[in-house]
């Protein structure tokens, strides 16, 4: 895109030096900071995971997904988001598995395009949309407009795991 690192790190909200720390896998970012960089450089996460996915791919097994680890917290081991829809730019549809360790999640809110839902597969999740936070189990579901800000903490001692699916695949 021809930018500076500077430029980009300005537009971001980070640091020069952080930026290079993430090109050299030395320190993951937040979901937050991935988000806001990708979209500075028009692409999305997933495109970042498709260079290693056949563009037809049908099936993806266990194990194999690709999976982004959220940088951790003091308190926390992070989360990391494990794939279920092939990453690429010509997708309608994204979707993952988040898993959230105790204490863990988001680490703050985002807003992008699009519709998301959700079905809380294990544990617990205080799931934030708009200000206002829903404390969710097992079993429990949720859609919301992706353009209100939105973003979760797992609140258990027990790890958390959802199914996250939204549209567009601007994520």
């Amino acid at each position: 895109m021809g930018l500076r690192l500077r430029e980009l790190a300005e537009r971001v909200g980070c640091s020069e030096s952080f930026l290079s720390k993430i090109e050299n896998d030395k320190v993951n970012p937040s979901l937050q900071m991935l988000h806001r960089i990708v979209s500075e450089l028009n692409f999305t996460i997933g495109e970042i995971l498709s260079q290693d996915i056949e563009e037809n791919q049908v099936v993806m097994r266990a194990g194999e997904r690709p999976t982004i680890r959220m940088v951790p917290s003091r308190k926390t081991e992070g989360t990391h988001l494990e794939w279920l829809v092939p990453p690429g730019d010509s997708r309608l549809l994204a979707g993952a598995i988040h898993t959230v360790n105790p204490g863990g999640g988001s680490l703050g809110t985002i807003v992008h395009e699009g519709e998301e839902m959700g079905y809380l597969l294990e544990g617990e999740l205080d799931l934030e949309v708009d200000g206002e936070v829903y404390s969710l189990r097992a079993g429990d579901s949720f859609f919301f407009r992706s353009d209100l800000p939105h973003g979760y903490r797992n609140p258990g001692d027990v790890v958390a795991r959802i199914l996250w699916v939204n549209t567009p695949s601007t994520f």
